[in-house]
């Protein structure tokens, strides 16, 4: 049952750690995810109803998914994790969070370190590189506080 618990409550602080920092994000991105001028012309136009409606459709189920993967391969680890002080916890996660799913990524994106080695300098924007990093910053410590405070109470 602790087991099933972790992985719900992952699934949970994931996805709404996702959805609040996003919409937060957005606010001062819209260069990044909106109009025809946009840094990230390659990804779906938020401005646009076709293509907006389309990650409408999918980004919570996407991120149900991938929040019940991650929480899956972490269920060895639960018990020690359980152990530690909650401040350590904390920054596991948020550390987590931050370096494995983003940073450290092994797909490449204009922001982490792939994406430094692949993309063409055209994609690669200072600009973007800090909203995306801000975004990342703000989704891990939510995530982190998330998790520390579920693993606290409920795990």
């Amino acid at each position: 049952m602790v087991y099933i618990k972790f992985v719900l409550l992952f699934t949970i602080a994931h996805a709404l750690s996702y959805v609040i920092a996003g919409a937060i994000a957005l606010k001062f991105s819209k260069d990044i995810y909106e109009t025809k001028n946009r840094l990230c012309s390659f990804m779906n136009d938020m401005f646009d109803d076709k293509e907006r409606g389309h990650v409408e459709k999918y980004f919570l189920p996407a991120q149900i998914i991938r929040g019940i993967l991650m929480g899956i391969v972490l269920l060895p680890l639960v018990s020690g994790i359980g152990e530690l002080a909650l401040l350590v916890q904390f920054v596991f996660f948020a550390s987590l969070m931050f370096i494995f799913t983003h940073f450290s990524s092994a797909s490449p994106f204009m922001d982490n370190i792939e994406g430094q080695v692949y993309f063409k300098k055209e994609y690669l924007h200072r600009k973007s590189f800090w909203k995306f990093q801000l975004e990342m910053v703000m989704y891990s410590i939510l995530f982190g506080l998330l998790m520390t405070i579920s693993m606290y109470f409920f795990v």
